[in-house]
């Protein structure tokens, strides 16, 4: 069988059979048959490894900016309600931007809720693993409610991530310093022991 090929084959490599094509035709078949795929599956590969690349700047809504500018300036003037609140408003208008989602936690953060405050990082970096911001505020967090081993993970994160220089990591390792924040007792868990009085 494999002598009867090679007979019919020759020494020039052809077949003799009807319709078959010699070498350099044969591959200039295949590969007008096949390059336009190619070509369009290397153009989407391409495209979506850029988009894993590229870095979300800012809100897609000029009103989301707007809002966590004032949310920002709220929050820096100890207005925590208020800040949350244009926070939550700029979320509802672009709800993609992370940065909404870690501005909610530095939020959370002030008004002493770091397990919310969490939270809202975590799901910022489900998002974007590598967002610096987040790593810190996380971490940061973590080191309020008193979990410095996970807060020291976040630190050394942080640092092969942007180094010891940058300000997030300078951030959370002045929360790993100033250490637990101090725990925020309700009226409810003080209650007064009762008096008696003589009559």
């Amino acid at each position: 069988m494999i002598i009867d090929g090679v007979m019919h084959t020759g020494r020039s490599g052809r077949s003799d059979s009807p319709g078959a094509l010699p070498g350099s035709a044969r591959f200039r078949e295949l590969l007008m048959r096949y390059f336009p795929a190619a070509l369009a599956l290397s153009l989407v590969l391409a495209v979506t490894g850029s988009m894993g690349q590229a870095k979300v700047t800012g809100p897609a809504d000029p009103r989301a900016g707007d809002l966590l500018s004032i949310g920002r300036t709220a929050l820096a003037h100890g207005d925590v309600d208020g800040a949350t609140d244009a926070f939550e408003s700029a979320l509802a208008v672009d709800p993609g931007y992370a940065g909404t989602l870690v501005a909610l936690g530095d939020a959370a953060r002030k008004a002493g809720m770091q397990g919310k405050a969490i939270h809202y990082y975590r799901v910022a970096l489900d998002r974007d693993p590598n967002d610096l911001d987040a790593i810190s505020g996380e971490g940061g967090a973590m080191a309020e409610k008193g979990a410095l081993a996970k807060a020291h993970a976040d630190l050394a994160r942080l640092e092969g991530l942007c180094g010891k220089g940058c300000a997030e990591t300078r951030a959370l390792a002045e929360a790993i310093a100033r250490g637990p924040a101090p725990k925020v007792v309700s009226a409810d868990a003080v209650k007064p022991q009762p008096v008696a009085q003589a009559n």
